[in-house]
Order: structure tokens, then C-alpha cells, then sequence
């Protein structure tokens, strides 16, 4: 035997290799496709199931069975691999859509590894068999598997757009890829536009499919990261734990993490706050509990009683992974070359993809229909001539195909299909069935022709068959994305959703969803004094008696079920605990009132525009400058044209046009409203028109509805009139309360009424309407205290 020695440079064998195991790993293993949105041993792990018969309708099989087929047909790289890669398919927090419907311990979002294979079961999800529909219509092409014993899809079919819906994450030689899950229904939105309007831009497609949308939930800070990843590819985005206020024991305060960024390991970011808190790095913490259950994530930081929470807060989100940094690098393999796409290309390719599917199943059910109907106009020839059939069979002995075929002009498919008949059945057919099984075929076949000789027509089946797969398995977003500036003072941001702002008596601030139902009166005495809804991207101003604003972005307030109390304010603002809050009201109303009206006791009146309050510090500013014993009473808003009514505490009223009062900065003091006597003070200041009413409270507990006919308007700065006649009323009987009233909203509205024995609630429909002078009605026999106006 001659030996063969060939010279090679080992610099350019080395080279040649590493490339070779590059692409390898690229395209065999680590990236996935553009197509289905799958890496190898992900597609092999479905056709495995599909193969097996193991769907969603199908009892669990061993994991160890459905390993076993993997690895032995499709895979042959190690058990441990594949069952890594199908047990992430099976976790609701790993996977936003799982593939696998996992039985067992598939492991937790803490880091623990799942059970054994031999001790889990799986089968194929509802949603994973969508990615193998029509796979057996000759939707994709199929390569022999690493033996050539069998044989594997190149792609799947993909009646999903599984790359952005699941997202995939991978690391190659040289590159890598991370593309984060989004929602269902976002995603399909974002095709169906493209569908409608090929030429459609990129951001038109972000606005449809907003950004990611984690499996874990959490909140995204900004939308500026992902939206330059849908642009180029790549982009770089913090993601925040979802955090509430609760308050805790002995006077503490908790913060309570209900959703985590994700990809975090739970009990890694425990131990890590733990050591920070003995470390000193972290102070202000009394505890660390973890009451996580079936019912959900919760995370309990118990605070120090000194501690102010907001800024524990923002401590943990700066030194922990309660807020990360997820990078976005859109690569996938296109036509086998790994490409950084932006969403334009990823959903062009995916659509590229469904065209070529769509048409192969069209292709396929044509040839089935036609290859049917050929068979079926034989049937129509043996029914016209069935004795002659029957006769010439029975004559036949080998050669009665042939005489069928020469008799009867059959071909051999026609011939044969008439003699794999039973005799019986030949006797029995029915013309009626056979003719409308050829007219259905006619009819099929002409669409299925029409079908694939227009790409309209094409991507329309697309568009409905996507959207029917949004309606059945669309879900809610579970990551909210936040927007806005930042506050520098504790670094965060807002969300743009719409939520409901409520305000207690007792100084609760809660947020609850927009559509929740709000209880008036709670049982432990305090009710609600103002509600609103508002963007949580709005700031929301809270105005205390000594004249002073503090702002909290919505977001900041604690969502709470409508049932709870929710968190004290001063606690939120860090407001001395003495300090009376007068007012809570957002930025941005939807009435778009320009005025902010503050009024005080001693009767003075200041007007400013909103934009004077339009600051981005947090803490208190003043809004006003008070003289002496001075104090705010109410704050709100106007138009600019509306009248003003001061009511006082020894029953005198004055109204007179807002006009009258002219705008000047936030720190001004203001202009005199009313001349008070010695010792009275305003109690109630309104904003009303010449068709309101004015409902009257004494400290007795009398009341009345007086239409504002009754109150001349009158120049700003004077005493005003009588609210009552004195002599109706004892010399000690003072007002505590005025309220202004519209026409449509007596049959709906009422008093809620405050005295020594708890609260009651007076609808205005038991409230007479009477003349200025008169005294009213007794609503209450206990002696009132204060009382407020519920809608």
C-alpha cells in the first residue's frame, strides 16, 4: 500500500476547522430560525411529540420516552440536552407561551432543577400544535435525519409567529442572540397590519405591538431601548419588579414585590439583598420574607419605623436585580445565514414563510380534490351504466379491468375504484350523494385555482387563520411599559395606562383599575372624599393646609384590590404627620381647566395657571403664602369664567365672578375673597353657575337646598348676605358645611354627615328646597361635626 502525504499549513487547517465548527454550532445549534422561531433540538422535541401522537387531547406520556425518540430518530446529542431544552418549554416562567404541557416537577422560577426524567410526564400544549398544523399537506420540506433512517422537517409550518411571541436566546461563536417574548395578541395585530399594508412603516408596527412582554410580568422602564431594537436589531432595556405599598405592624411599613424581572432567579436575588442588608450596603430594612404561594409571587420587605420606604425602595431597585438590564439583539438564521433583523424584516420573513406554506396546502388539497373528483366522475359513469357494470364484472374473470376500461372509457384508477367496491354498494349508490360530492369538488377545486393565481386572496387566509388563533389564545399583557421622564429624585417611571386615583378621609391614597366599583363609605368609618381617573404617566398634586404641594407620579401610588385601605399619604411624600391634606388632584384633566383655585379660611382667594405648578420636584413647595394662623381650605380647578361662592362660618355667602380674581405666580398670597367678622371663617368655597343650587349644613344638623336665584352676584371683597335668617337659628349654631349642587344630580346625590356616634349618609332627595332665609330640615339628631359631598 503507498502512503499519500499531503502538506497542509496547520494556521489555514486550523482555520478551515474552527470555521466549520462555527457554522456548525450557529446553524445546528444555537440560533434559531426566522421561519418558526425554533432552534434544532426545539423543532425535533415538537415532531418527536407529533410523531409519538402525544397532542394536547392525549393522556401524559414518561419524559424519558418522548427523551428516547428524540435523541434516537432526530437528535443524537446527549439526553441531557434535549430534556434541559423541553422542560423550558414546559415553564410558564421561562416560556411566555408554553409548547410542552409539563406533569411534575418541571422546577421553579427559584433556580430549582427539574425532576428526573423517568418521574415527569409530557405531552404537546394546545397552542404547539399549531406549529405542526398541515405539516402532513406537503407544508415544508422534509431531509433525512443523521442516519438516513428517518426523516425531519427543515422548518415547521409556524401558524404562529413564534420568534417574537416566545422570543429565543442563544450563544454561538462569535455572536449571540436575544429576543424577548411579546404577546400573543400584540404580535398577530403587527402581522395583520403588514398583511393589510405591505409597505406598511416600522413605526406603525411598534405602536401594534408595543414592546415585550415577559412571562414574569414586571414593568419595562422607557420605550426607547426596545423601539431602537426594533429599528436596528439591537437595543438595550431596564426591566423593574412591580412593587405595592402595604402598611405592616407596630407602625412599619412593607414593600411588597408581586412580579420580578425576567430571567431573574428568584432565590439568588434574595440571598444577594440579605447579604447587602448584613453588609450595611443596604439600610432601613427590618426584614426579608419571601410569602411567595400558589397564588402568586410576594416578596415582603418589612421597613424600620424611622425608614422612609420610597427611599428603600429605590435603594433595592439600585442595588438588586429588582430592576435589570435586558439586551435585545433580534438575530435569527435567514435561508441558513445568521441575520440582525429589525421587526420589519422579522415579520416580512414570517409572512414569506406563510405564503409558501398557505400555497403548498393549497397546492396539496387541489391534487387530493382533483385526484377525487377523477375518481368520482367514474362513479357518475358507472351509476348512468350500472346493469352494464354489474354484467360485464361478472363476465370478467381476470381481465375485468380491462373490459371496464375498454367498455366504458375509464381510466385505470376510474376501473379500479368501481371493482374495490362492494357489489352491493355498487347496487346501492345513490345518484343524489355522488352528484353533490361532484358539485362540492367543482367548487373546491375552482376556489383552490383561484386561490393560488392571487396573492390577495393568499394572504387573506392568512390574515383570517391568525386571527382566529389571537381569538382562541390571546391573553392579557402581563408587562407594563412605562414612559415618560424620569424622576431624578428616586428614578422612576410612569406607566401610560389608565387608573382610578382614590382618596380617604383618614388619608389613605389607593389606585385601583379603572373599572373597579368604589365603596363610599368603609366600615371602619372613613370614606372616600375624591376619586379620579387619570393616565399613571400623570403627576398627581396633593395640597396640605399650611399652603404647601407635594407631587407623586401615579405609578407610585400602590395598586390596591378595591377592598383594601390603601397607603398613607405622608407616608408616600414623607408630609409631617400634623399636616392636614386638603386636596389631591392630577396634573392633566380631562376637562382641560387651566385655573388652580386656592382659597383659605381668612378669606383669601388666589388663582394661578396649572403651568405654575408644572415642577419636577417631589417634595413639599409652597403654593401659596399664608399670613399668620392662616390655612388652605380647599383647592381646585376653573375655567375662567365661572362664579365663586364663599360660605362662612356664621352663616354669611358671597358669590362673585372668577373674573374678578387675576392670575399670579405659585408663592403669591392672594387677593381678600370675603370680609369675615371677628372670629368667623370661611368653611366651604364653590365653583358655580346661574343654575345651581346650594345645599346648607348647620351644626345641628339642619338643611336645605337653596337655588343660587337667591344670591345676588356681588363685587369680590365684601361681606355678603345671610345664608339663614338668625332668628331661626340659636346665637351658638354655627354652618359647617356648604355644597354646590346641579339640578340633574339631586335624584343621585347625597351628604355623608360625621358626628360623635360614626357616619351617616343623607341622599339629597330627602332635602328640602327652600328660600335663603329659611332654617331647613333637621337631617341628623347628633350634632355634626363635618360633613362632605358623595357623588
Amino acid at each position: 500500500m503507498t502512503e499519500r502525504l499531503i502538506q497542509h499549513e496547520i494556521h489555514e487547517e486550523m482555520q478551515n476547522s474552527y470555521i466549520d465548527y462555527a457554522m456548525s454550532v450557529i446553524v445546528g445549534r444555537a440560533l434559531p430560525d426566522v421561519r418558526d422561531g425554533l432552534k434544532p433540538v426545539h423543532r425535533r422535541i415538537l415532531f418527536g411529540l407529533d410523531t409519538l401522537g402525544i397532542r394536547s387531547d392525549k393522556p401524559h406520556k414518561k419524559s424519558a420516552r418522548i427523551v428516547g425518540e428524540v435523541m434516537g430518530k432526530y437528535h443524537p446529542h446527549g439526553d441531557s440536552s434535549i430534556y434541559d431544552a423541553m422542560v423550558k418549554m414546559a415553564q410558564p416562567f421561562a416560556t411566555r407561551y408554553p409548547l410542552v404541557d409539563g406533569h411534575g416537577n418541571f422546577g421553579s422560577i427559584d433556580g430549582d432543577g427539574a425532576a428526573a426524567q423517568r418521574y415527569t410526564e409530557a405531552r404537546m400544549s394546545a397552542l404547539s400544535e399549531q406549529m405542526l398544523r398541515d405539516i402532513d399537506k406537503n407544508t415544508v420540506d422534509f431531509i433525512p435525519n443523521f442516519d438516513e433512517e428517518e426523516r425531519e422537517p427543515v422548518v415547521l409550518p409556524s401558524r404562529i409567529p413564534n420568534l417574537l411571541v416566545n422570543g429565543s436566546s442563544g450563544i454561538a461563536v462569535g455572536m449571540a442572540t436575544s429576543i424577548p417574548p411579546h404577546n400573543l395578541g400584540d404580535t398577530v395585530k403587527a402581522v395583520v397590519k403588514m398583511i393589510d399594508n405591505p409597505d406598511i412603516d416600522i413605526n406603525s408596527l411598534i405602536k401594534a405591538i408595543k414592546g415585550p412582554d415577559f412571562p414574569t410580568g414586571a414593568q419595562i422602564l422607557g420605550k426607547e431601548g426596545f423601539e431602537e431594537a426594533y429599528r436596528t436589531g439591537q437595543g438595550k432595556l431596564q426591566v423593574r419588579a412591580v412593587s405595592h405599598f402595604e402598611d405592616g405592624s407596630r407602625g412599619r411599613s412593607k414593600i411588597v414585590f408581586t412580579e420580578i424581572p425576567y430571567q431573574v432567579n428568584k432565590a439568588k436575588m434574595l440571598e444577594k439583598m440579605g447579604n447587602l442588608v448584613r453588609n450595611q450596603k443596604l439600610s432601613g430594612i427590618a426584614s426579608i420574607r419571601d410569602e411567595s404561594s400558589r397564588e402568586g409571587m410576594r416578596i415582603v420587605v418589612e421597613v424600620k419605623r424611622e425608614s422612609d420606604p420610597q427611599k428603600v425602595l429605590t435603594d433595592l431597585y439600585k442595588l438588586t436585580p429588582l430592576q435589570d438590564t435586558y439586551s435585545m439583539i433580534l438575530l435569527a438564521l435567514v435561508d441558513g445565514r445568521p441575520k440582525i433583523l429589525n421587526l420589519q424584516e422579522i415579520i416580512s420573513e414570517y409572512l414569506k414563510h406563510q405564503k409558501v406554506v398557505i400555497t403548498r396546502r393549497t397546492q396539496f388539497e387541489l391534487e387530493k380534490a382533483e385526484a377525487r373528483l377523477h375518481i368520482v366522475e367514474g362513479l357518475r359513469i358507472a351509476l348512468d351504466n350500472i346493469d352494464e357494470i354489474i354484467k360485464t364484472i361478472r363476465k370478467s374473470h381476470d381481465d375485468a379491468k380491462e373490459r371496464l376500461m375498454k367498455k366504458f372509457k375509464l381510466s385505470e384508477i376510474q376501473a379500479q375504484a368501481i371493482l374495490d367496491m362492494r357489489l352491493a354498494r355498487l347496487q346501492g349508490l345513490e345518484r343524489k350523494k355522488i352528484e353533490e360530492e361532484y358539485k362540492a369538488l367543482k367548487k373546491k377545486i375552482k376556489e383552490l385555482k383561484a386561490l393560488l393565481k392571487n396573492d390577495k386572496l393568499l394572504m387573506g387566509v392568512i390574515k383570517e387563520e391568525l386571527l382566529d388563533i389571537k381569538k382562541k389564545w390571546a391573553d392579557k399583557r402581563r408587562t407594563v411599559i412605562t414612559t415618560g421622564e424620569v424622576d431624578s429624585s428616586n428614578n422612576v417611571e410612569v406607566t401610560e395606562e389608565e387608573t382610578q386615583i382614590v382618596f380617604t378621609n383618614k388619608g389613605y391614597l389607593r389606585k385601583i383599575s379603572k373599572a373597579s366599583r368604589i365603596k363610599k363609605v368603609m366600615k371602619d368609618g372613613d370614606f372616600v372624599r375624591n376619586s379620579f381617573v387619570c393616565s399613571s404617566d400623570d403627576s398627581i398634586m396633593i395640597f396640605t393646609e399650611t399652603g404647601q404641594m407635594y407631587k407623586i407620579l401615579a405609578s407610585e401610588i400602590p395598586a390596591n384590590p378595591s377592598s383594601s385601605k390603601g397607603t398613607l399619604a405622608f407616608k408616600l411624600l414623607g408630609i409631617p404627620r400634623q399636616e392636614r391634606i386638603v386636596e389631591i388632584m392630577p396634573y392633566t384633566e380631562l376637562n382641560k381647566k387651566k385655573n388652580v383655585i386656592i382659597a383659605t379660611a381668612d378669606g383669601m382667594i388666589k388663582k394661578s395657571d396649572i403651568s405654575e405648578f408644572d415642577i419636577k420636584k417631589r417634595t413639599g413647595v409652597p403654593a401659596i403664602t399664608l399670613k399668620g394662623k392662616d390655612k388652605v381650605i380647599t383647592v381646585f380647578r376653573t375655567s375662567g369664567n365661572e362664579i365663586l361662592f364663599f360660605a362662612t362660618r356664621d352663616g354669611k355667602g358671597i358669590s362673585f365672578q372668577e373674573k374678578e380674581v387675576r392670575p399670579v405666580g405659585r408663592t403669591a398670597s392672594g387677593v381678600r375673597a370675603v370680609t369675615l367678622e371677628k372670629d368667623d371663617e370661611v368653611i366651604a368655597v364653590l365653583s358655580v353657575n346661574k343654575t345651581s343650587s346650594i345645599v346648607t349644613l348647620t351644626k345641628k344638623g339642619y338643611s336645605k337646598i337653596v337655588s343660587m336665584k337667591e344670591f345676588k352676584v356681588q363685587a369680590r371683597g365684601g361681606k355678603g348676605v345671610l345664608l339663614c335668617d338668625r332668628r331661626h337659628l340659636k346665637h351658638t349654631e354655627d354652618f359647617v358645611g356648604a355644597f354646590a349642587l346641579e339640578e340633574d344630580s339631586i335624584e343621585k346625590g347625597s351628604l355623608i354627615i360625621i358626628t360623635d356616634d360614626g357616619i351617616e349618609q343623607t341622599p339629597y332627595t330627602k332635602i328640602p328646597k327652600m328660600k335663603r332665609g329659611d332654617k331647613g330640615e333637621p337631617v341628623s339628631k347628633e350634632d355634626v361635626l363635618k360633613a362632605w359631598q358623595a357623588d
